[in-house]
């Protein structure tokens, strides 16, 4: 089994592995040089969104700049939106549903480590090469979501559809269904409902 396909499995992998290193390095460049287009250059910046996100769906927009680790874990459906400074570290699959508006300042969080420094701490090969042993967790986040500025997403959990996550929170935990959800750690603070239409108000 390779190293990816650990890391994909939620097992511990080696992230000095020269495969991953390798779509690291291709993946931090798709980014910078997205980040440093200009809004008005929409073709120069499709083109490089077909390599630094293969599997987005129609109809998405980046604001930038941008910071992935590997951009081919992440999955976005279609409509989608992502204010400045959107961070992925997808070292597990990153899955974002149809009509999704993500804030600025936001990050999606996968990698895991160890709790205990000695496992933790940062280890070397034979050869010299320094590794650390770690493994990540996916993120989901389903369809017709808002995700507001300066939230973080941590590893192993699942929005539901229709949920409203407040600015500054932290999501530690699964939220269900068409919630209004705060606060760290991000708790539910009740359903949305037609009350909240803007017809409403």
């Amino acid at each position: 089994m390779t190293e990816k396909e650990k890391m994909l499995r939620g097992e511990l992998y080696d992230s000095s592995d020269k495969e991953l290193v390798k779509r690291r390095e291709i993946c931090h460049a798709l980014c910078e040089a997205y980040s440093r287009s200009a809004e008005t250059e929409t073709a120069k910046r499709k083109d490089i969104l077909k390599d630094l996100l293969p599997h987005m769906g129609r109809n998405g927009y980046l604001q930038g700049p941008v910071f992935f680790d590997y951009g081919d874990n992440i999955y976005i459906g279609e409509n989608f939106y992502a204010n400045f400074n959107f961070t992925v570290l997808d070292c597990a699959a990153v899955k974002i549903g149809d009509n999704v508006f993500i804030g600025p300042n936001c990050s999606l969080f996968t990698p895991v480590h160890p709790l205990v420094y000695e496992e933790r701490n940062c280890k070397f090969k034979p050869d010299g090469t320094p590794y650390t042993a770690e493994y990540a967790k996916p993120i989901e986040i389903g369809d017709n979501c808002w995700i507001a500025g300066n939230v973080t997403v941590i590893g192993g959990v699942k929005i539901g559809s229709g949920c409203v996550i407040g600015a500054g929170s932290v999501v530690t935990r699964d939220i269900p269904d068409n919630s209004l959800a705060v606060g760290n750690p991000c708790r539910v603070v009740r359903k949305i409902t037609d009350k909240d239409r803007l017809e409403n108000r």
